[in-house]
């Protein structure tokens, strides 16, 4: 009989706490159980195919996830930032370093915070979220993004570059993909249409800082020296899962 062996594993405690998915998904639990990183996730994270499409995080992560039955498309995009976090620290510890501005910082990835956020918004479960635009005082719903969510709107983004390489309109873009309906109508040819002819810049920026401020996730921000106070977002660049030894 071949012999087998015991892989150690991790439960992932998830920002949005499972609140905003269905009661029957196994997200609903608020968290999942991943694997530590063997050597088949170092052939994914060395797949230049992967590489090459922007894949290859969403495929290790996939590699990773032990619970059953997760729709990885349903995700919220905070909740895969926690995984990635996750995985990171199981496979190659919690130390990361970083250069800014010509420094070098080590940062302790297990001190990241979640976002605070008042779970009582998500009581009954659903995605979806009212918000008066402050100077049209017109309104709106809208819904955090999941990673079927963005994988749309980079398909979107992508076809509109083989259009115009000089001006993708990703802020109009993502924001077509956000707001679920506009002053009741949930069309989407009034949303976009909205979007493109109506939406003030004023209002466009306070829709963007409600979403942001609801949205759970990881507080992906570290405080080098002569930071701004809120402290600068942390860069995920190729050391992050391939640290120097």
């Amino acid at each position: 009989m071949s012999k087998t062996f015991n892989l150690p594993t991790e439960t992932v405690v998830l920002p949005s706490k499972g609140l905003l998915y269905p009661e029957d998904s196994p997200l609903s639990k608020g968290e999942l159980e991943m694997k530590y990183m063997t050597a088949k996730e170092e052939d994914i994270l060395t797949n230049q195919n992967y590489i090459t499409n922007g894949t290859v995080i969403d495929k290790l992560l996939q590699s990773l996830i032990l619970t059953k039955d997760v729709d990885y498309n349903s995700l919220l995009v905070g909740d895969k930032n926690a995984m990635m976090i996750a995985a990171r620290i199981l496979a190659y510890g919690k130390n990361y370093v970083v250069n800014y501005r010509g420094q070098e910082y080590t940062i302790d990835l297990s001190l990241l915070k979640e976002k605070e956020i008042d779970l009582e918004i998500f009581k009954d479960r659903k995605n979806e979220f009212k918000f008066t635009l402050p100077k049209s005082k017109i309104d709106v719903t809208f819904k955090i993004l999941t990673h079927a969510d963005e994988k749309a709107i980079d398909k979107e983004l992508d076809g509109l570059a083989k259009i115009d390489t000089e001006a993708l309109p990703e802020v109009t873009t993502r924001l077509k993909h956000v707001i679920t309906s506009v002053d009741g109508s949930d069309l989407d040819t009034d949303i976009r249409n909205f979007v493109d002819n109506y939406l003030l810049a004023e209002d466009a920026r306070a829709l963007r800082n409600e979403i942001l401020k609801i949205s759970p996730d990881i507080k992906m921000v570290f405080k080098p020296e002569f930071s701004p106070e809120e402290g600068v977002d942390i860069p995920l660049g190729v050391g992050f899962f391939w640290p120097k030894l």
